[in-house]
């Protein structure tokens, strides 16, 4: 299991800083890790498998 910053996140996801906390804001986007008071990361898995699910919506539309 690996941690990643929020800087792998976007450049894995594509999504901008402001999208990704708006998607956690509305339960779209797996939430962080608190690492400190001011250091989260999130789980490297849950973010591959959100981007899997992504993928796989294409053919169901």
């Amino acid at each position: 299991m690996k941690l990643i910053k929020l800087k792998a996140v976007m450049e894995c996801t594509g999504l901008a800083r402001s999208t990704v906390y708006k998607f956690i804001a509305e339960d779209r986007f797996p939430k962080p890790v608190k690492l400190g008071t001011r250091m989260v990361a999130w789980v490297e898995g849950e973010i591959q498998e959100w981007i899997r699910e992504k993928i796989d919506s294409r053919s169901s539309h």
